[in-house]
């Protein structure tokens, strides 16, 4: 697979007493809130304590989210260095806090390459608003931390410098759980893994990663994990007649792939949740090309599809007690002799004709061919993920992905799930006098609905083949990519929806048993 396990170890330790005894680590790192650092509570020793209250009383440091501050210790404290992290609030702090706060310093340690860090931690700092357990407030902190520290892969040794960070300690407070810690620490390093996997397919270039490139990845998952696995090739997709997926990625020199996985780990449940993800491994617009500045981020447009094999790979390491499918249409949208065209009316998986209006609108043909294939596998319920539109920006910006959906309580659930897990997304309008957006005078629907409302037109277009079936879709058209470092997301993939996806699953895990 192209991530391999973050190879960092983690161990609890009890506290540590400062008493001029080195610890053999290079930096202790203290969470302070603004009212921590405004306090008179000793943090690590009272010359630090002093020096820090003394870069606040400058405003230098405030304890605000975002903030860090990296003193020597000049053995005033048992590590060579003291890295002190601003926090969001005060104490009981949330768990996407903890997060955020963790992942805030991960350009700090990469910088001054950390090879081993102690967390000075007490039972107030994992005791969160969010009333849940140390487990869960764990878990947070080490996902925060380790998609903090992950940086893009470079084939140039002028590449941006990588973590080195080796070793990670943390404070077991005396009446702690250690069990509950460690449980909450793994579960944090499973999702980060699954999430930075996702970065990685992200922003693998294009040239590299083709649809059987991306093919062969599920394969892969396949093999680690234990799952069905399914590829149609294009031949096998012409049999079948998915005529979208077929029309899409006709124009290119690489050929299109339906991608199937199963998950059974509930086999005596009739329920089977269907992930369905965009992959288009890049994006021309077709004959509607598109505009040439910018074009590279279009190997991003597979972000779907690399959120769906993400949560894969956490399912396939969680392995929750729930069925899923998993499925994966992949193509390129060439501009070629062979190109589908403005016009073309073309013929989908489950029979519905589309007239194509803008070839540049091909991520909802793909994904109607794909959530066929997910029912025909079996799925009772949908969710799909697509960097579909940019009218998402218009209405969310960059921060929070686009939710539709034709079931009001499958949609609150996973509303909810989204938020536990931290990451953004906010519910938009599929009221019925949207579909005649996507009315044709000579097919079924058409592709482009117009100006007006591309995000829910979009969407409408992808629900039309969910055959009634509770339907999710997700648009991180504006969240599947960055264009500058913002927190814990690094420049490039950011691996959205991961998260949200293996929570949601282990949360329907519960209700559909």
């Amino acid at each position: 697979m192209m991530w391999k396990n973050e190879s960092l170890k983690w161990t609890l330790t009890p506290s540590f007493v400062s008493d001029g005894n080195e610890t053999g680590m290079d930096v202790a790192i203290v969470v302070a809130d603004e009212q921590v650092v405004r306090g008179e509570e000793t943090l690590l020793s009272p010359e630090l304590d002093r020096e820090l209250r003394a870069l606040a009383a400058r405003g230098v440091f405030k304890g605000k989210s975002g903030e860090v501050a990296v003193l020597p210790t000049l053995g005033r404290y048992g590590c060579r260095y003291a890295l002190f992290v601003g926090i969001e609030g005060k104490r009981p702090y949330t768990t996407k806090a903890l997060r955020d706060a963790a992942g805030s310093m991960g350009a700090t340690l990469i910088s001054y390459k950390f090879k081993s860090a102690r967390f000075v931690t007490t039972a107030s700092l994992v005791s969160t608003k969010d009333g849940v357990e140390p487990q869960e407030a764990l878990q947070a902190f080490a996902e925060g931390l380790l998609l903090g520290l992950y940086r893009r892969n470079s084939r140039s040794a002028e590449g941006r410098e990588q973590a080195e960070l080796e070793r990670v300690e943390l404070e077991l407070s005396v009446d702690a759980d250690a069990q509950a810690w460690q449980d909450g620490i793994n579960a944090g390093v499973r999702v980060a893994n699954a999430v930075c996997y996702a970065r990685e397919l992200t922003n693998e270039p294009a040239n590299l990663l083709t649809p059987e490139r991306l093919a062969q990845e599920a394969r892969s998952l396949a093999a680690a994990y234990g799952f069905e696995c399914r590829i149609y090739d294009e031949k096998e997709a012409a049999a079948e007649g998915m005529g979208g997926l077929l029309a899409v990625g006709g124009g290119s020199a690489n050929p299109p792939r339906m991608i199937v996985l199963k998950y059974r780990g509930n086999p005596g449940s009739a329920e089977t949740i269907g992930l369905i993800g965009k992959g288009v491994t890049f994006d021309t617009g077709g004959i509607s090309i598109k505009p040439a500045s910018g074009m590279e981020e279009m190997i991003s447009d597979m972000g779907g599809a690399a959120a769906v094999l993400g949560a894969m790979r956490a399912i396939g390491e969680g392995k929750p007690p729930a069925n899923v499918v998993a499925v994966v249409p992949a193509a390129e949208n060439m501009p070629s002799g062979s190109a589908f065209k403005p016009g073309d009316v073309v013929r989908m998986y489950g029979g519905k004709t589309v007239e194509v209006l803008n070839t540049d609108a091909e991520g909802r043909i793909v994904l109607g061919d794909g959530l066929t294939t997910a029912i025909k596998a079996g799925a009772t319920k949908l969710i799909d993920v697509a960097t579909l539109t940019g009218a998402v920006m218009h209405a969310l910006g960059d921060v929070t992905s686009g939710v539709f959906s034709n079931d009001e309580a499958f949609s609150a659930r996973f509303i909810n799930d989204a938020r536990k897990a931290g990451e953004y997304v906010w519910p938009l309008p599929t009221y019925p006098e949207y579909k005649r957006l996507l009315k044709s005078d000579v097919a079924d629907l058409k592709n482009h609905g117009g100006t007006w409302a591309g995000a829910i037109a979009g969407a409408m277009f992808v629900g039309s083949f969910a055959e009634d079936l509770p339907w999710i879709h997700i648009d991180i058209g504006g969240t599947a990519w960055m264009w500058s470092d913002r927190g814990f997301e690094c420049k490039g993939g950011t691996g959205v929806m991961v998260r949200s996806l293996f929570a949601h699953i282990e949360q329907l895990s519960e209700w559909i048993r």
